[in-house]
């Protein structure tokens, strides 16, 4: 199958791709300290938050050891059933009982029993997702775990057909354990056709994403699935470089957004984050999961560098194809306040230095006009569930 504009990529910032006809930036002088955060996320965190600098960076220091008392949780045998950042930065973990929650208090962390909790609310959104995968519910744009407000949260954009008003049906059954909000745009893999750009296959252009290993120490590039829907091969600047391997994206059936390419030999792609010209470029150093609530910044075609924070996880959306092709049902992304728009697919999400994924879509007509800090949305594929699913290791600086 041909594949459709909708679906095809502009070249992001995401990574820079190096060939034996491309020259790389210099690299940092011998000796030379890189500062813990990028100037320009902290810059975009401090005016979101409408801080000071300083505090914004105090801010993500706090993130960060919040972040590393949670990891521990696991090793110290303490169980917990979700955890999210507050607006203020503050982490609260849910915990299975109040032994449960002074454990993780006495670790350090905020603690709460929820009526619910990750887990219940899972199963919920497990009955949601097998309904949708027998019949797509297009006009219901989402539906995923929120922990904050312990539900579901439904976004629907139309509930005039039979599909759509079935699975707000089923969702009702489950009374307040699910939240339904109305009135929310359509979504659409965030593609355009952008001639000149430097990433293309059969007529069409694409994003670069981050790069990985295998266990032999091949080298992949790591995408959104349906930038390599038919397994293309991929050119930079006019030569190959890469050949589309696997896909787990497929127009009009159950979807996960994520896919790998084959790096040709003597190609590489760099373990750094572009910005687009505000400030330096962005070092990856892993790719530990962020929390919800969490900061972080996104680098596209499009929109640039845009910023915001991690929504939730494993949400499941309905794409809709703005080419008159079968709507369909993408799985395991994760939700953000970044915004995005058409041409950001593939795009790189980092927070401080831990690589978090790559652009899946956003609302159509979404328009991003404040700049680094424009209000809005969109959907990445996260980053650490491609790696362990493909069996890969992310290159990092």
């Amino acid at each position: 199958m041909r594949i459709s504009r909708k679906y095809a990529l502009a070249v992001s910032a995401a990574a820079v791709l190096s060939v034996s006809a491309v020259t790389g930036a210099p690299a940092a002088a011998a000796g030379e300290s890189a500062p813990r955060y990028q100037p320009e996320m902290v810059t975009a965190l401090a005016g979101s938050l409408g801080v000071s600098e300083a505090a914004a960076v105090r801010r993500l220091d706090r993130q960060d050891a919040q972040q590393r008392r949670l990891a521990g949780l696991a090793e110290q045998g303490i169980a917990t059933d979700g955890a999210f950042f507050s607006s203020a930065g503050e982490l609260t973990v849910n915990a299975p009982d109040a032994v449960g929650a002074a454990r993780i208090e006495r670790a350090g962390l905020d603690a709460r029993v929820p009526a619910r909790g990750e887990g219940e609310l899972e199963q919920i959104k497990a009955k949601l997702d097998a309904l949708a995968a027998k019949r797509v519910p297009s006009g219901v744009a989402s539906w995923g775990v929120d922990l904050a407000s312990d539900t579901v949260t439904v976004e629907v954009s139309s509930d005039k057909g039979a599909a759509a008003r079935a699975f707000l049906a089923e969702a009702a059954k489950h009374g307040a354990a699910v939240k339904v909000v109305r009135g929310q745009e359509q979504l659409a893999p965030q593609a355009v056709i952008y001639p000149g750009s430097q990433m293309t296959f059969n007529g069409y252009l694409c994003s670069v994403g981050y790069g990985a290993k295998d266990r032999n120490g091949k080298q992949y590039l790591v995408t959104a699935g349906h930038c390599i829907e038919d397994l293309p091969v991929l050119k930079y600047d006019g030569t190959r470089f890469a050949k589309g391997t696997n896909t787990r994206f497929a127009v009009g059936t159950r979807s996960v957004d994520m896919g790998i390419a084959a790096l040709d030999s003597g190609n590489s792609i760099a373990t750094a984050v572009g910005t687009w010209g505000n400030g330096g470029s962005v070092a990856v150093r892993g790719s530990s999961r962020a929390a919800s609530g969490a900061a972080l910044c996104k680098s596209g075609q499009t929109t640039k560098w845009t910023c915001g924070t991690v929504g939730s996880y494993n949400i499941s959306v309905t794409y809709k194809d703005q080419n008159g092709g079968p709507d369909t049902v993408v799985s395991g992304l994760a939700s953000s306040s970044v915004c995005t728009e058409g041409g950001d697919s593939g795009g790189a999400y980092i927070s401080g230095n831990q690589a978090q994924g790559m652009t899946s879509g956003g609302p159509i007509g979404q328009k991003c006009t404040g700049g680094v800090n424009s209000r809005g949305s969109s959907y990445f594929q996260p980053l650490d569930d491609t790696l362990r699913y493909y069996g890969l290791t992310l290159n990092t600086n």
